[in-house]
């Protein structure tokens, strides 16, 4: 899982490979549903907020206090799947050791965003 993850030739890539179980299900109930009456893009993005919540959600149930890291995180995060998508993003050239770096760059830049542009708590 994490060396596809890793070595994905873009981020969209990244997250078929990332979770492939959950993805089928946020694929089937919450993008294709969101996709029929929204824009793709939009739905995409909608995605990763579902997922964020989800994360959030049970990190709130566990943790027994309120703090949500992973909406925000994951908004930069499907933000930038479509971007990548835009402009057709393919490092499939290069090699797993720079794919995995720029993967890993992506994963800690929406990171920084988050905490730059919200308050976490």
């Amino acid at each position: 899982m994490l060396g596809r993850s890793f070595g994905a030739r873009s981020f969209a890539g990244f997250w078929q490979h990332w979770n492939p179980i959950f993805g089928y299900y946020l694929g089937k109930y919450i993008f294709v549903p969101l996709k029929r009456v929204l824009p793709p893009y939009v739905a995409l993005v909608l995605t990763f907020i579902v997922t964020g919540i989800t994360h959030d959600l049970v990190t709130i149930a566990v943790r027994q206090n309120v703090a949500f890291l992973f909406t925000p995180w994951f908004l930069f995060l499907g933000i930038g799947v479509v971007l990548s998508k835009v402009t057709k993003m393919n490092i499939g050239a290069s090699s797993w050791r720079l794919r995995a770096v720029i993967h890993s760059t992506y994963l800690g830049v929406c990171l920084a965003l988050t905490f730059l542009v919200f308050t976490v708590r």
